[in-house]
């Protein structure tokens, strides 16, 4: 299955084929589907018994063509193209975005191998959606870089939980496009002692949470449509030419690693976001430096989860 939020008014949906329903919108249609939590985090809480409505509710409308017909006079399914799209998961507890994870991206940057999973948080309030802007910060316009990112959705409650078991926590997976300033890189790299590498990598984090720098999306994966996790394609393409390509088998700590080493720390809950790392490719990393401007677009893909799409905007002028 894929679940998805629509902007209007942040309600919960699924795609069905080449359509999407509006849970929130089907009352009248679908009897059952008053039942399902209002958001994607809440059905994830509410558990099987949550799926299982969601799964009555999408063979009922896919039981006949007069079914779905009521459903499109309501507006409850519409065209997934015309359809707009929020983040799937808009109110995470958590966005858990681990660095320094790809043994290429560690070659390019000059890095080398951590002995431990590293890893920041991202504010919710940065998230935004396919098709949304990504904007340019007035103060720091002029080095913004893309870093596409496999991203696993928690679905069970997790804390202290073996690698073996890891991936049974785990509801789906989606995209999420870690934007960062780069003017606050260079301090992390040129940094000596002590408390400057500590005091540099903090500024290093300040630039990735200006407004607009968390897209993620288009869709939550079920993990059943993702059996292995350490074997998917994925690519960042800017304004259509392919700027990082790779497999998750390039990842230093597979994605149960992250989760078992994480949940030994955090109470993870479902809805909450694990970001695996950026593979090589930013626009930091090359010879000539190449990074966003206004009018750019920026796309990430993935296998089975589909494209991630931004445009670039610089910032509106004060009035």
């Amino acid at each position: 299955m894929q679940f998805v939020t629509l902007a209007r008014g942040r309600a919960a949906g699924i795609v069905i084929g080449e359509d999407v329903l509006d849970f929130s919108a089907c009352h009248e249609a679908l009897g059952p589907a008053r039942l399902i939590p209002r958001s994607v985090r809440g059905i994830l809480e509410g558990g099987e018994a949550a799926i299982d409505l969601v799964r009555r509710v999408v063979d009922a409308c896919e039981s006949g063509a007069f079914v779905r017909d009521r459903l499109r006079e309501t507006g409850a399914l519409t065209k997934r193209p015309e359809t707009r799209l929020f983040a799937p998961i808009p109110d995470p507890g958590m966005i858990l975005s681990c660095g320094l994870n790809y043994h290429a991206h560690l070659r390019e940057m000059a890095t080398p191998v951590p002995l431990a999973p590293t890893a920041f948080t991202k504010n919710a309030a940065q998230l935004i959606g396919p098709g949304d802007a990504i904007v340019l910060p007035p103060s720091h316009p002029d080095m913004v870089d893309w870093e596409g990112e496999f991203s696993v959705v928690i679905g069970v409650p997790c804390h202290n939980v073996g690698e073996r078991d890891a991936l049974d926590y785990v509801a789906g997976y989606t995209l999420i496009n870690d934007v960062s300033a780069r003017d606050w890189v260079a301090p992390v790299f040129n940094a000596t002692g002590v408390m400057g590498p500590i005091l540099a990598w903090e500024q290093n984090l300040l630039g990735k949470q200006f407004p607009t720098f968390c897209p993620m999306g288009p869709v939550l994966v079920t993990r059943d449509e993702i059996p292995d996790p350490d074997d998917v394609e994925l690519s960042t393409l800017l304004n259509g030419t392919v700027m990082q390509s790779a497999n998750t088998s390039d990842l230093v700590f597979s994605v149960r690693k992250l989760i078992a080493y994480y949940s030994q720390f955090y109470d993870l809950r479902p809805g909450d976001v694990i970001t695996t790392g950026s593979p090589s490719g930013v626009g930091y990393g090359r010879d000539p430096k190449i990074f966003m401007r206004d009018g750019d677009r920026i796309e990430v893909h993935a296998t089975a989860i589909g494209v991630l799409a931004n445009p670039v905007r610089r910032a509106s002028p004060l009035l």
